[in-house]
């Protein structure tokens, strides 16, 4: 594979205090912990060494905090795009309490009553994936879990229906997406990568 190819970099914001609990975490504009500042710390000596051409993260400070705190803060562009997604009448809901209501209920293929849909999700995605696209370069993007899984499955092309489920992601994560033998051939290069993070 060409070095020149450009890379993608997906960070996962570090732990919050629901992220910890398993609440549903929308536009709900909660801190790090202390565990989730340390590893976004950590995050940044993972990326030590790396050029990126752009940096950009979401504006939610669990987003913010940790591309600062990784020592990208400096030089990131906010993207309202990169906000996660917004599950409406059940943000701050456990899965189980959803599935109690909604038998079945799947966000990346039912979306959210009075929040996003998986298709409006898409098009947020789509619109990251365009920007990116245009940078010569690698790119540094900071962003929270479900909107990263969706990011990468239409990276390749794919709908998030059921595909994104498949894709875990830990906090304070690093994944990269890129290509195989040109820009023609999108794959995912790394995935989940938490090695870095610790107790």
């Amino acid at each position: 594979m060409s070095e020149e190819l450009p890379v993608i970099y997906l960070a996962r914001h570090g732990e919050t205090a629901w992220s910890l609990t398993g609440q549903h975490t929308g536009l709900t504009d909660l801190p790090l912990t202390e565990r989730g500042e340390r590893n976004a710390r950590r995050l940044g000596e993972r990326l030590k060494g790396i050029t990126f051409a752009k940096v950009f993260t979401s504006p939610l400070q669990r987003a913010a905090r940790t591309c600062e705190l990784a020592g990208f803060g400096a030089v990131a562009e906010i993207d309202q795009d990169l906000v996660e997604w917004n599950y409406g009448e059940y943000e701050g809901c456990l899965t189980a309490e959803i599935l109690a209501r909604h038998p079945g209920w799947l966000v990346f293929r039912d979306g959210c009553p009075g929040g996003e849909s998986p298709a409006q999700a898409a098009a947020r995605a789509d619109r990251v994936i365009g920007r990116v696209r245009k940078v010569k370069g690698n790119v540094l993007i900071f962003s929270s879990g479900h909107f990263i899984r969706v990011l990468a499955v239409r990276w390749l092309g794919l709908e998030p229906s059921v595909s994104c489920a498949y894709f875990l992601l830990s906090t304070a994560s690093l994944s990269t997406l890129g290509y195989k033998h040109d820009l023609s051939h999108p794959v995912i290069r790394l995935w989940n990568d938490d090695h870095h993070t610790g107790p």
